[in-house]
């Protein structure tokens, strides 16, 4: 068994300074570079108890969800196995494309235990 969680919602965009500013102004949320990742920009609290930020990407503009599991590789052969596609990985993370077309990303655990403990769900 492993657990796992909807963590993250990302704002994928080729302009995260223009999308950053204006996702602030419109959620009332204060924005803050990610520490040794800057390709994100934090918006603070702007969804209580899910992470929103705008990470910078040379594509098209989009959304996407970041799962946190317990157990990556159980998590990434669950999607698998209910219809997703990997299209790629970027260190520990595993990059799906879940059918209909959008993409979301499979991580090791990120937030505070009692965060992860509070909101994952038990898988088989």
């Amino acid at each position: 068994m492993h657990r796992s969680r909807v963590s993250a919602l990302l704002i994928d965009t080729p302009e995260p300074e223009a999308a950053a500013a204006f996702w602030s102004a419109a959620l009332g949320a204060p924005t803050s570079p990610v520490p040794s990742e800057e390709q994100f920009t934090s918006l603070h609290e702007a969804i209580p108890g899910l992470e929103v930020a705008v990470q910078a990407i040379d594509d098209a503009p989009r959304f996407h969800l970041d799962l946190e599991t317990d157990d990556v590789e159980a998590e990434t052969a669950r999607l698998l196995g209910l219809g997703a596609t990997q299209v790629g990985r970027w260190l520990e993370c595993r990059i799906l494309r879940a059918p209909g077309g959008h993409l979301l990303c499979v991580l090791p655990v990120h937030s505070t235990p009692e965060v992860f403990e509070a909101g994952a769900r038990v898988w088989p």
